[in-house]
């Protein structure tokens, strides 16, 4: 079977894929140096830019699959008209995640006996991861209650903007024009049709896609105005066997955003851990997210950055050009109307300036027991910088011929055995295998000094 790689979000429906069973995900088993979202199986990533009742949204996932059976259904607040969709860049998703990914830091320990030395520290790089013109009304279906509002294509993709007066009715409509809606699809509808959303329905044009020359399927980008601000992600829960992780990016001209309905807590962050991990990045993020998604209850959005995009410190990517930020769906950067963002002609541009953009990263593990409301978001006027942020302090591995260094030395079993002890509380590996595996990182590092570490620890 083909694969096509498709870049839409977690919150849709993807219809098709080999009956609905369980799609297939690898993560990539080498080395990286940030956590981005690769590192989760069936991640999928949205950016959110907002500011007043204005929202852009970009949907972005991987899809496995022939393209010919590919579909996704997106509840709207509002009936979308082809000029708020467009076709989006796949790189811009790609920038946005290195540039916020939790990240390592080394620091390197200088010789003490030269007090002219100076600390230095650097974010660790990473390599390359392998990896219908005119809208048109229908008449409503006078047995099953759904209205075409709107009928249109964009690229490579055929879109019908739907209203549903019940569920059943939607459903039925759906499957009779080729939309496979899997079972459970019903009951997860019936809030959004209560709440008088609607439904923005999308799949391929075969003949469009071949002509485009593409390999892939791009990214489906919408904007709207309504005062909610929020994610139906429940319709992604609908064959759901396990947790889903979703990576958020909300780009805002104030500051941190929030989710209200649900706690949002710092992800653990400045912390001293062996340098061993360094190679086992990836298994470490995993396993101390999971760690601290547990300790939570299994109910709460992490935030794994917030920063203003002119600046980072360190820097795992640069920050985003104001053209990309364009690209992304900031539209509040200048008084242009012809960036392929519409501005609906009573919208209120802010007087901020160019580089007035503040990213927050939201990362949600979810599932249908712990998430039974979809996230609500707000933007803040909290400017407080973070970052996920893990510390790699290198020792000093010359010689050490004066008193400065002997007490440096007596020191570093101390330090290793702390660092030993952060890692299994963050992460809950056992502590005996991290310390054997600090062991065998020493390097250069005399074996005397393993001995004196455990000496230290009576073992």
């Amino acid at each position: 079977m083909k694969r096509f790689r498709l870049i839409i979000s977690l919150f849709v429906v993807l219809i098709g894929v080999l009956c609905f069973a369980p799609t297939a995900w690898a993560f990539c088993g080498f080395y990286v140096a940030k956590a981005d979202s690769k590192l989760y199986n069936q991640a999928s990533q949205v950016v959110l830019a907002r500011d007043g009742d204005r929202t852009v949204i970009t949907m972005a996932n991987d899809f496995k699959g022939e393209v010919k059976d590919f579909a996704m259904v997106v509840p709207v607040p509002t009936v979308l008209k082809k000029e708020q969709v467009r076709i989006a860049q796949p790189k811009i998703i790609e920038r946005l995640d290195a540039f916020s990914a939790p990240r390592l830091v080394e620091y390197f320990d200088s010789n003490p006996c030269d007090l002219n030395d100076r600390v230095f520290e650097e974010a660790v790089p990473a390599p390359s991861a392998r990896r219908v013109p005119g809208a048109t009304r229908g008449p409503a279906d006078a047995n099953l209650g759904v209205t075409v509002e709107a009928r249109f294509n964009v690229g490579e993709y055929d879109i019908v903007i739907l209203s549903a007066k019940e569920s059943g009715g939607l459903e039925t409509w759906l499957n009779r024009n080729g939309y496979k809606i899997p079972r459970g699809a019903k009951q997860l509808l019936k809030p959004y049709i209560r709440s008088g959303m609607k439904f923005f329905v999308a799949k391929v044009n075969l003949d469009k896609f071949e002509q485009s020359g593409y390999q892939f399927l791009r990214p489906l980008q919408i904007s709207y105005q309504s005062p909610k601000f929020m994610l139906p992600i429940r319709l992604g829960m609908i064959n759901a066997n396990a947790a889903q992780d979703l990576i958020v990016y909300v780009l805002s001209p104030k500051g941190q955003a929030e989710i209200t309905n649900y706690r949002t807590v710092k992800v653990p962050s400045d912390a001293n851990i062996p340098v061993f991990v360094k190679n086992e990045f990836s298994d470490f993020y995993k396993s101390m997210f999971q760690t601290a998604y547990v300790k939570e209850d299994r109910k709460v959005a992490f935030l794994e950055y917030a920063w203003d995009m002119s600046s980072c410190d360190p820097c795992s990517a640069e920050p985003l050009n104001q053209e990309e930020l364009k690209q992304a769906g900031v539209f509040w950067l200048d008084n242009n109307s012809d960036d392929g963002v519409p501005v609906p002609s009573n919208f209120r541009r802010r007087p901020f300036p160019s580089s007035s953009v503040f990213i927050t990263r939201l990362h949600i593990r979810y599932t249908r027991d712990k998430f039974p409301e979809d996230p609500i978001f707000q933007a803040t006027s909290n400017r407080e910088s973070f970052q996920g942020r893990y510390i790699l302090q290198h020792p000093f591995t010359g010689e050490l011929n004066c008193q400065a260094g002997r007490e440096y030395k007596r020191s570093l079993p101390k330090r290793f055995e702390q660092e030993a002890q952060t890692l299994a509380k963050l992460t809950n590996w056992n502590i005996q295998d991290i310390r054997k595996r600090m062991k065998l990182s020493v390097g250069n590092l005399t074996y005397s000094w393993w001995e004196n570490l455990l000496s230290w620890l009576g073992m």
